[in-house]
């Protein structure tokens, strides 16, 4: 009879770290990066903390664990460099040493994000969150209406938030990228853009020569097999994906104050379904929603619950992997 005891005792002792951990929240950073890099405007943006408003109590009910949200800010020396383009590098950089050191300590970084271009800072913390100096590799996911895929030799507008995609695959602007600490760059088939209806001409060429996987709404929409495929080919070849959202690829209704809006995009319910498929693959380890309107561009808070959605799908996909 004590033998018996003793062995389920040992039994039980074996099994009850496995339940804790499994019981364990998962846990949560939240990191706003409000610079612009855009000419001619404000350098820095307050979209991220209107979107980090009441986020925190939703993500905290689903039953997860925020720490406080951090917010990027150059030193005093960065603050004097000269250029939008070098300051929003240099902000990059010091949002990959967050996002580095929230993976390293074992959170899921969530960022709030001004627009697209910090998605450099969120891909190269990532790729630099490695157990020694060896860069990982990184897929990408990106959601976006457009394919922000233009350079300075293609882009009819000149924005710098048309160029994103193609710098972190190392076509432009490579300085900004390496400053960013985004270094190497992506291969182009660790890139899977989806939900894209509205692309330049000759960015849509450069499309067309690369290895960049393209996935329509409508898979969005079903979830479909070739998201899954797609899910599948990352976590085989890359060691972390990065899953970036434009707001505006979703439908123009949820977003009626972004002013790049176009038309058919999916609900940030269908969208954050997608999400939470990807987020169930143990290699999806950050989210970035960028370019949430704020203000008097979202005056009945539609766009900012459409991105606490899609925040709360990541994490619903995340917690259902443990």
């Amino acid at each position: 009879m004590n033998r018996r005891f003793f062995l389920a005792l040992a039994a039980a002792m074996l099994l009850f770290p496995l339940t804790a951990a499994a019981q364990a929240p998962l846990k949560v950073a939240l990191v706003k990066m409000p610079y612009v890099g855009e000419r001619n405007t404000a350098e820095k943006s307050a979209g991220p903390d209107y979107v980090y408003s009441g986020v925190a109590p939703r993500i905290e009910a689903l039953g997860c664990a925020a720490k406080p949200a951090v917010t990027v800010a150059l030193n005093p020396d960065q603050e004097k460099a000269y250029g939008e383009w070098n300051r929003l590098a240099l902000a990059n950089g010091e949002l990959a040493k967050i996002v580095a050191q929230d993976r390293r300590d074992g959170y899921l970084p969530i960022g709030l994000l001004a627009n697209c271009s910090s998605s450099w800072g969120m891909l190269a913390g990532l790729q630099h969150s490695g157990p020694s100096s060896k860069p990982l590799r990184v897929g990408l996911i990106y959601f976006d209406a457009h394919g922000d895929y233009n350079t300075p030799e293609t882009t009819l507008s000149g924005m710098l938030g048309g160029m994103p995609v193609a710098i972190a695959a190392g076509l432009a602007l490579t300085r900004m990228r390496q400053i960013a600490g985004l270094d190497p760059a992506l291969p182009q088939r660790y890139i899977v853009e989806s939900g894209v209806r509205d692309t330049d001409p000759l960015e849509q060429e450069l499309l067309d020569r690369s290895e960049i996987e393209q996935l329509s709404v409508a898979d969005i929409r079903a979830r479909s097999e070739k998201l899954h495929r797609a899910i599948e080919r990352l976590s085989e070849i890359t060691d972390a994906i990065y899953v970036h959202v434009d707001m505006d690829v979703l439908d123009p209704a949820e977003v009626p104050g972004h002013r790049l809006r176009v038309k058919d995009g999916p609900s940030s319910a269908e969208l954050a379904a997608a999400i939470a498929e990807i987020f169930k693959c143990e290699k999806a380890a950050a989210l970035g929603v960028a370019s949430t309107p704020f203000g008097s561009n979202d005056p009945d808070g539609i766009s900012r619950t459409a991105a606490h959605n899609l925040i709360l799908g990541a994490l619903t996909g995340a917690r259902q992997r443990r």
